[in-house]
């Protein structure tokens, strides 16, 4: 039974209008020391084929011998996902021949993975939620690397990677857009990192996507559908949809027919292009490994597992709404790395989780941003940006002097009090200096005084020369109260 059409998703084309249906396979490099079936080393950036074991190589006579803390990853991200755990799996061949797999097959997992059915709750832009349902997470291992750009004449093979763990996660056909698939693939990295068992770093090609995309009027059955392999960014994952889905309707359109074919996306030029046409399983002539046993253990193993698992983003995300009174929204931003999240909640501990929740968006995440700085790298510690809101509270400063004191502390570090104390940057709280401020200011401009005694908004106006004539350090509250005061507005 087909879901509710949206119809802000359809894609218009020149006769009608036409549904994406996307699918997803993400490639996530497990975080461990060594390889799935050898003890070769997994660290990104040695030298070429200095991380090779001859299991890697496929020596005559070498047996792969699972690595127990893949096994143990994968357990914890599909425990994350809310899925089954299958305490029995296999692992199979997968044949096929490339100069990168030594072997001439993968070992893989085909029908008995380790991970059956589970979801992921996506939170869009727009405030709406989706569920994505997830198929299936199996274990692999990922085939080396060719290199074509070394000579002008010869291709050489990295076999670093080779035989480094995979998890694949594969997704059902739930998503309809290209956003939908963007904020799909960001969640599942926010999971993984959190999880700890993939860094989700996809410029060193830790996490790739494989996506499944076809096109079809509301309705209709599902059209027939063309990979996209090895997506290495979540802005080309966009991209790569909306082209793709595009060049599917431009042909429908014309009268043709969609071949089932696994595609390249080439982002330089913004055009998908066929690589090959699309195998199937049994193509593949799968069969189990006769080199590795069934994959068993015990759900006490499982339990023990799910023990130690952090909380993850949504309990966090909840638990951020209700504890600190933050909105959806700003708890949403604040839970999307982990790093931020442990931030904000020592920023937030025993203080008014709302003013530190605006401090720590705005002002830090905002110049992190702008600095293109993550938030490992923040000159600001949470124990200084949570003196600077106490100053605030206290009375000490005011917001302007706070960002003032802000930007101290961001250049020059040092202890937010002992910075306000030496450099005289305490507000003025004295009622008797702040109103011989505003009584200049009221006799110097007597036409402005009319004026608002009929525009109340002109306040604005007087309060702005007040704070200027005390070099920003007059209380706020207080030099609002005396103007109205004075001027006579309630």
């Amino acid at each position: 039974m087909n879901a509710p059409v949206n119809p802000k998703k359809l894609i218009k084309g020149g006769l009608h209008d036409w549904e994406v249906v996307i699918g997803m396979e993400i490639h996530a490099q497990v975080t461990s020391r060594s390889k799935l079936f050898s003890g070769a080393a997994t660290a990104f950036g040695a030298e070429p084929n200095a991380h090779v074991s001859l299991v890697d190589a496929a020596m005559p006579g070498m047996l792969p011998v699972i690595n127990e803390e893949c096994v143990a990853q994968a357990i914890r991200t599909g425990l994350g996902l809310k899925a089954r755990i299958n305490l029995r799996s296999v692992f199979d061949r997968k044949n096929y021949f490339y100069p990168d797999l030594p072997q001439g097959y993968q070992i893989s997992q085909y029908k008995d993975p380790i991970v059956g059915e589970g979801e992921v709750l996506v939170d869009l832009a727009d405030g709406e939620s989706i569920t994505v349902g997830i198929e299936r997470l199996h274990l692999e291992q990922d085939a080396g690397k060719s290199l074509h750009d070394q000579s002008p004449n010869q291709s050489f093979v990295d076999l670093n990677r080779s035989g480094v763990a995979l998890m694949e996660i594969v997704s059902r056909p739930d998503l309809r857009s290209s956003e939908e698939a963007r904020a799909y693939v960001t969640k599942l990295r926010t999971i993984l990192r959190y999880l700890g068992t993939c860094d989700g770093d996809m410029e060193k090609g830790n996490l790739r996507a494989d996506v499944n995309v076809s096109v079809r009027r509301p309705g209709d059955p599902l059209g027939t559908r063309c990979e996209i392999k090895n997506v290495n960014s979540i802005r080309f994952i966009g991209q790569a949809i909306e082209t793709e889905a595009r060049r599917q309707i431009a042909i429908l359109e014309d009268g043709g027919r969609i071949d089932q074919e696994t595609r390249l996306f080439d982002p330089g030029k913004g055009e998908t292009r066929s690589m090959r046409s699309k195998e199937e399983a049994h193509d593949y002539r799968y069969f189990p490994d006769p080199d590795l046993l069934p994959l068993e253990f015990e759900q006490a193993y499982v339990d023990d597992l799910a023990e130690g698992l952090p909380e993850l983003p949504d309990a966090k995300k909840a638990r951020f709404v209700s504890e600190f009174g933050l909105s959806a929204y700003d708890a949403g931003v604040l839970v999307a790395e982990r790093a931020s999240a442990d931030y904000y909640e020592a920023v937030a501990k025993g203080r008014d989780g709302k003013a530190a929740a605006n401090w720590v968006i705005n002002e830090l995440f905002g110049r992190l941003n702008k600095e293109g700085r993550g938030i490992e790298e923040t000159p600001v510690s949470a124990d200084q940006l949570g003196a600077i809101i106490d100053l605030i509270g206290e009375g000490v400063i005011s917001g302007k002097i706070a960002k003032d004191l802000f930007e101290i502390v961001w250049s020059e570090g040092g202890d937010p009090r002992r910075i306000v104390e030496s450099r005289g940057m305490k507000q003025v709280t004295d009622t008797g200096a702040i109103e011989a401020a505003v009584d200049a200011i009221i006799a110097q401009n007597p036409d402005k005084v009319a004026q608002a005694k009929e525009k109340p908004t002109l306040l604005g106006w007087f309060v702005g020369q007040t704070m200027k004539a005390t070099g920003g350090k007059a209380n706020p509250a207080a030099v609002n109260a005396l103007l109205k005061a004075k001027l006579g507005i309630e």
